[in-house]
């Protein structure tokens, strides 16, 4: 009887930390389409947003494009007593450069922190893009609205912040428009420096880059499916690193990954009616994004898109060719399905503000024995209500069995086979909320 009765209420327990939170419920329910469109329409109206384009007219380029994005975020602060720092962070970047850079030029990016109460120097990033560009990257008079790309993206930061400014989060959240994507991920590469320099602690960086097209080129319409591009292991790991990961797994269990796991499990919890797609790559084929830079800083990083891409739609002059309209135009832009992004961007952004730390360290044990073994240093933080272990099958790309083990820095798995699974740990709070998985890095062999 005891057994049983222990056994029921370990079940509770585990059942009751799994429960969703309605506050979650109430930032989907937040986020509007019609104020994406407004914004992307503002953004799109600013002719071009070229990096290289005119930074002087109150109405033409990326200089009014960047002042506009800033008052935004202002007139958000202001509307939440002031609860964002809101800076331009920038960049020199020379004329040759790179072929794309034709003259010297300010990268400026638009960043906009909203502090957290615990953990103020931890971070969690959504990123959009200012800039754009046409068939020639390096034509930075003509028009290139860029709608979709990225409108939409930035769109999305500007939303999110407006939305959950409203709420406080125990760790900090960066709302940033990034600029120079298109001529060479400057943005990104300046602010994952600065961040360096700063010593800030980066827990991760949503990057959103075209998240308003619906109809793919190939035909396809799909309003619920998007992608989560992720890389498997990052690119700074050491050769100590690599040999471990060689001698008990972990190839696609880098700390990028475990962030496209946390977004793609949050997404199924509460918008069971979007199809987040994990797609095993850093980005599209041949091509790049602005979470590529905080990549090769060592900090987790995923793009967040669409499922269906439409090329015509895509760097290209305005114009229409055999019945084909070409360009990056506001009508070709689904601002429900902008609006859905933006809320599965919103969702993981409060979800992660509101969790515990993760285990900087996790070690795993094992072998030959039947049962798997852990030790971890317990994070300090009296609203922590203990850990859970994950397990799932080697060939499975999500975390598919966990048990919470309790306030404990040790715990055995007694029947299961180290062998045949992956195990990591996240670190759950009083709250509910859950830092993301972290994959075990050194055998425990006692």
């Amino acid at each position: 009887m005891k057994t049983l009765v222990t056994a029921a209420l370990f079940f509770l327990t585990s059942f009751l930390i799994a429960q969703t939170d309605q506050k979650i419920y109430d930032i989907i329910d937040a986020v509007s389409a019609d104020s994406i469109e407004k914004d992307i329409k503002t953004l799109a109206g600013f002719g071009t947003r070229h990096t290289l384009s005119d930074t002087v007219s109150a109405t033409r380029g990326i200089g009014a494009a960047r002042r506009w994005i800033k008052s935004q975020f202002d007139k958000t602060s202001k509307d939440c007593n002031n609860c964002l720092e809101v800076f331009y962070q920038k960049d020199f970047v020379k004329k040759g450069t790179n072929q794309r850079i034709v003259k010297d030029v300010w990268v400026v990016n638009v960043v906009a922190i909203q502090r957290g109460t615990k953990y103020p120097n931890r971070f969690i990033i959504m990123s959009g893009d200012i800039d754009s560009r046409i068939s020639d990257p390096t034509d930075y008079t003509n028009d290139s609205p860029g709608a979709n790309d990225n409108a939409s993206g930035m769109a999305g930061a500007i939303e999110a912040a407006r939305v959950l400014s409203k709420y406080k989060f125990e760790n900090s959240i960066i709302y940033v428009g990034l600029s120079g994507e298109e001529q060479g991920l400057f943005g990104g590469q300046g602010l994952a420096k600065y961040a360096k320099d700063k010593g800030w602690e980066i827990i991760g960086i949503m990057n959103n880059d075209m998240i308003g097209n619906i109809k793919g080129v190939d035909g396809i319409i799909d309003n619920r499916t998007f992608r989560i591009f992720s890389e498997p292991v990052p690119p700074t790991e050491t050769e100590r690193q690599r040999k471990d990961r060689r001698r008990f797994g972990g190839e696609v269990d880098g700390i990028s990954r475990q962030l496209a796991r946390y977004v793609h499990k949050t997404v199924k919890t509460y918008m069971p009616e979007m199809n987040p797609m994990l797609v095993y790559r850093l980005d599209r084929f041949g091509r790049g994004g602005h979470h590529r830079p905080f990549n090769d800083a060592g900090f987790a990083g995923i793009r967040i898109m669409e499922a269906h891409e439409n090329y015509t739609q895509q760097h290209q002059d305005i114009r229409e060719e055999n019945d084909i309209k070409y360009g990056d135009v506001v009508e070709h832009v689904n601002f429900d399905y902008a609006a859905k992004l933006t809320a599965v961007n919103a969702i993981n952004l409060a979800s992660i503000a509101s969790a515990p730390p993760a285990v900087s360290e996790l070690e795993i044990g094992g072998i030959v024995e039947p049962s798997a073994k852990f030790r971890w240093k317990k994070i300090s933080d009296p609203n922590i209500k203990g850990y859970k272990i994950y397990w799932r099958d080697t060939t499975s790309p999500t975390w598919d069995h966990s048990r919470f083990v309790g306030d404990v820095d040790t715990f055995v798995l007694s029947g299961i086979v180290i062998d045949n699974y992956l195990f990591g740990i996240a670190t759950v709070g009083k709250n509910g909320f859950e830092s993301p998985v972290v994959f075990p890095s050194k055998i425990f062999r006692k």
